[in-house]
């Protein structure tokens, strides 16, 4: 059946709908993180509107989830770090744990004081490109293998960072950061979660490129780069196709079911999960002992889109607001979740 775009009854053509809803559809994975603590968090709709124990709860479960960041950071660093190049004493993937929240920290200061979070999606591309600099530059790994992941990574950053930036300049901001960018304990916890996200996802790429026993490229790093680049077009398709769609007036209060949205309800994500992956397997023949604990990269980031945040928000979201109605319904039939399939 050929794809269209159907107007489901009451749809509206607020910007927070099933089409765009803030930046739940974005293919920044750790804005996926700030829905998971104002849904799942309990923080009050407005902190002069909640009660006493509530507000308490809102400013304890922040610093709590903050402790349990840094206690998985601290694991994943000593995976990372082992058999890995050091700078004196310290491991540079230590360093570059660092530097990852670091940098997050920094940027929440003026941006805590400023009560705004437009800089948020660009500090973490920043953070990445960052990282993997260090890694390359502090190790003097300048074998092929570093540089592929280098780049990999880089040019993912370069992408997704400044498209999410302008679009929110466009859009006006994130209404679910309206609460959170004036109660420091959830914003500080927003931009602390970014760090971990960044450790976590570059972890198998920045453990391959400080490792003390590189190897030659061979097949396997060329078909990691292969699984990437058909990630990275995929989300590029995609958010190209959704941007499109979005400017055109005639789809005001639509949900967009053409071009890859016809065939994967979530192709972003797909994307999103498959490019990481891809960079798994370009690290795999160098990784040894504790640092096979970094292929939880592409493996957290499939169960935080797939299974805690991203597409079960955006299911329930959908189907409070449109399930009643025939063309959804009919949607949700024929598109598979995540993974493409050409439409029926």
């Amino acid at each position: 059946m050929p794809s269209s775009t159907f107007v489901p009854a009451g749809a509206r053509s607020d910007r927070h709908g099933f089409d765009f809803p803030g930046r739940i559809l974005s293919s920044n994975p750790a804005a996926a993180l700030v829905d998971v603590i104002l849904f799942r968090a309990h923080l009050p709709a407005s902190l002069e509107a909640g009660s006493e124990r509530r507000l308490k709860k809102a400013d304890a479960l922040p610093f709590a989830a903050i402790a349990a960041i840094l206690a998985i950071a601290c694991a994943v660093t000593l995976a990372g770090s082992d058999d890995g190049d050091s700078i004196g004493e310290m491991p540079v993937f230590a360093l570059c744990a660092v530097i990852a929240f670091a940098v997050q920290w920094v940027v929440f200061v003026p941006s805590f004081l400023a009560r705004t979070e437009h800089y948020f999606d660009l500090t973490g591309s920043a953070t990445y490109v960052t990282v993997v600099a260090v890694a390359v530059i502090a190790t003097g790994n300048w074998e092929p293998r570093s540089l592929i992941i280098a780049a990999l990574i880089g040019a993912w950053a370069f992408r997704l960072g400044p498209f999410l930036f302008l679009r929110a300049r466009r859009s006006g901001g994130d209404r679910r950061f309206d609460v959170m960018k004036t109660h420091f304990p959830s914003f500080l916890l927003t931009w602390t979660l970014q760090g971990l996200w960044v450790l976590l996802t570059a972890s198998a790429g920045l453990a391959a490129i400080t490792t003390k026993s590189p190897e030659p490229v061979e097949w396997v790093a060329f078909l990691g780069i292969a699984v990437w680049l058909a990630g990275f077009a995929i989300e590029v398709v995609a958010d190209a196709q959704k941007s499109a769609f979005k400017k055109d007036p005639a789809n005001e209060g639509r949900f967009i079911t053409t071009g890859l949205w016809a065939w994967s309800r979530h192709p972003n994500y797909f994307g999103e999960i498959v490019l990481w992956t891809g960079i798994a397997i370009v690290a795999i023949p160098v990784l040894s002992g504790w640092q096979w604990l970094t292929l939880v990269s592409p493996v957290f980031v499939f169960v935080l889109l797939t299974r805690i945040s991203g597409i079960p928000t955006l299911d329930r979201r959908a189907r409070r607001r449109w399930g009643d109605d025939p063309a959804y319904q009919q949607y949700r039939r024929r598109t598979p979740v995540l993974v493409p399939r050409p439409p029926r």
